[in-house]
């Protein structure tokens, strides 16, 4: 079995220094703390790309704010002030709370960078009110909605071949069925296949934690379906490749669920990752314990499984309302 190390998101190339519009010796200390967040810190891909772009951006602003791209001496004399300013400007460029939220954090993670040598403060932060954190919830699939989304024959009349139905059915059975984050389910060796009486699989979550999860029967099936269909020689690389053969993209699978959204006229909140939250909802609905459910997961706390709590109680509260004779 491959060291699941090896399976993680792949690192895009990170940015020079001439990303980023500042003085040289800050540019400079930009890419070194990316590294550093992709090294040391272990931070997804995902995560080093973003805090990559909302540095830029911030960045860029100083440097419109001042009049100069901005060195130590500008990025120690900023004032809340200024950071309000920031807040202010990416919020009318369209950021929602939730963006903004990590766009401040970025910030304050480079700036702290920073500060340990000497180049930056971070006192400024605490005279700023950050955005208020949305209490959206997930939005969990009904169980028949769920079923049909993974069942294969709800798309046979799509003109697309059979091994390439039964490759999405596949990955979104994982999704489902042993709640995983799409990058996790395309993340898997094909050497490493859940198939006959491999009822597990292990994988590489967010910040390169591994974690062994079970596979049930149904989703076995699944990836045994689209192993006897696939056309491709896999080898020792990914379980899951797309229609030449190569690495297969996360948008192809968001694709193939938005086309079965319409024909089974389903919200737009029926997305791939909106199964993981159904298969957390339905499991606790079963009665399942929370503790396991965060492992299944692979959540880092228990006060991130918790929404899952809140969910079902809405649920609960709406068959209630719906059904009792006394809930007008």
């Amino acid at each position: 079995m491959r060291d699941s190390s090896l399976r993680a998101p792949r690192q895009k190339p990170l940015p020079d220094a001439s990303y980023f519009s500042a003085a040289p010796a800050i540019a400079e200390e930009a890419v070194l703390w990316l590294r550093y967040l992709a090294g040391e810190r272990r931070a997804s891909p995902h995560t080093v790309e973003a805090y990559g772009r909302d540095l830029a951006a911030f960045l860029a602003f100083l440097t419109e704010h001042f009049g100069a791209r901005p060195g130590a001496a500008e990025l120690k004399a900023l004032q809340p002030a200024d950071l309000r300013a920031y807040l202010a400007k990416r919020r009318r460029d369209g950021l929602e709370s939730r963006s903004l939220l990590r766009a401040l954090a970025a910030v304050r993670n480079f700036l702290r960078f920073l500060e340990k040598k000497g180049l930056a403060r971070t006192d400024v932060f605490s005279a700023v009110r950050p955005p208020k954190r949305p209490h959206s919830l997930p939005k969990a699939l009904a169980v028949a909605d769920a079923r049909d989304i993974v069942d294969p024959e709800q798309r046979a009349g799509e003109a697309r071949e059979p091994w390439i139905i039964a490759r999405d059915a596949a990955v979104l059975a994982l999704l489902y069925g042993a709640g995983l984050r799409i990058s996790e389910a395309l993340s898997i060796g094909s050497n490493e296949a859940p198939v006959g009486a491999a009822d597990r699989v292990t994988i590489s979550g967010k910040g390169g934690k591994s974690r062994t999860v079970p596979v049930i029967a149904p989703v076995r099936a699944a990836v045994e379906a689209y192993l006897a269909l696939c056309p491709y020689d896999l080898g020792d690389g990914p379980l899951f490749v797309g229609a030449r053969g190569g690495q297969l993209s996360p948008r192809i699978i968001q694709l193939a669920v938005q086309r079965l959204r319409g024909a089974l006229g389903l919200p737009e909140s029926a997305t791939p990752h909106a199964l993981r939250h159904s298969f957390a909802t339905h499991l606790l609905g079963r009665g399942g314990d929370l503790r396991t459910i965060q492992e299944l997961l692979g959540h880092a706390s228990l006060s991130t499984t918790q929404i899952y709590t809140a969910i079902d109680k809405a649920r609960l509260l709406d068959a209630y309302k719906s059904a009792h004779p006394r809930a007008d």
